[in-house]
């Protein structure tokens, strides 16, 4: 399967296609090349570099983007053990844009809920390319209430362009389930811990965002629109995406500073899809820390923390 690349990574992936060759004709024993690869291996790490150390935002939401990076069922795969996926929202059907269930992280029985996006044209159809409809949210609702119920961790994995807008999911409430899931998680009695691992988008993410803490990855964007959709409302146009990612401050490191992230996991230089295991790992490591934070908090603590955490979003400016 070919590779997917991004316009500003195509001169790295270019010379790397070159080194490869070179190491090709090497094994062959047929051409000493061994100084011309050293060369170009140190100049594809300076352009690594160069590229990856000046990124735009609207550059971190390609890579927030990118189709190899790793999605919640990944992590699941790779970090967790015992994961028993519960489906559906005994109302109407399940939706597989929310994954979710039981599962034990580092010996500790946990709930893990996340959006999930698929591989392919077919997995991304049947997973409505992350975007949930109103069952996947009432599917979460009903696993958070779970995990209430037996004292479980709640772990929100965030990667959506945005819930579905279309027709059917508006007919059977997608706005009423949004909101209903941010009133019920902003009352639950147990830690909720949100990761922004790609896209967060809109309502779409803080149907599962309301937590006590929340990271982001390096390249993750969180944002109330995305920026092609802020361009074509403002100057009718999508091409101006660049300029709207940069208005809108989605990026980790924007989103920090404004306080509606609490921390930034680092990734790979060039993104997660460059070294998903090392990525995942990361988000592991964040995650027993933070959660290590809120051990000993009692209910009330727990939920007055979170109200105190979104109570203090924002800036109010006396203008006289």
């Amino acid at each position: 399967m070919a590779r997917f690349v991004l316009d500003f990574e195509r001169p790295i992936l270019d010379l790397e296609e070159t080194i490869e060759g070179l190491r090709g004709l090497a094994g062959k024993g047929t051409i000493d090349v061994a100084e011309q690869i050293a060369e170009l291996e140190a100049k594809a790490s300076q352009l690594r570099s160069q590229v990856f150390a000046d990124l735009g935002p609207y550059q971190r939401a390609q890579i927030s983007r990118h189709p190899d990076r790793p999605y919640t069922l990944d992590y699941l795969a790779a970090e967790f053990e015992d994961f028993q996926e519960l489906h559906g929202d005994r109302n109407f059907m399940d939706d597989p844009a929310i994954v979710g269930g039981f599962a034990r992280f580092r010996g500790r029985r946990v709930m893990v809920i996340g959006h999930q996006k698929g591989r392919g044209t077919n997995d991304n159809i049947h997973r409505n390319f992350g975007m949930p409809r109103p069952e996947g949210y009432r599917k979460a609702l009903r696993l958070m209430s779970l995990a209430e119920r037996f004292n479980r961790p709640i772990l929100c994995f965030i990667d959506t362009p945005g819930a579905y807008p279309g027709i059917g999911a508006e007919e059977r409430g997608q706005a009423e389930a949004i909101a209903k899931n941010i009133l019920v998680m902003s009352r639950l009695k147990v830690p909720i811990l949100a990761i922004v691992i790609g896209e967060g988008g809109s309502g779409g993410a803080l149907a599962i965002g309301v937590a006590n803490r929340v990271l982001m990855l390096e390249n993750a964007i969180y944002s109330v629109i995305s920026p092609e959709g802020c361009a074509s409302i403002l100057w009718r146009d999508a091409a101006e995406a660049e300029r709207a990612a940069e208005a809108l401050r989605i990026t980790a490191e924007d989103c920090v500073r404004l306080g509606a992230a609490d921390a930034i996991v680092p990734e790979p230089l060039g993104g997660a899809h460059r070294d998903p295991a090392s990525t995942m790992a990361s988000v592991a490591d964040a995650i027993a820390e933070r959660l290590a934070e809120m051990d000993g908090l009692s209910g009330d603590e727990l939920r007055d923390d979170r109200y105190d955490r979104f109570r203090s979003l924002g800036v109010l400016a006396d203008v006289g």
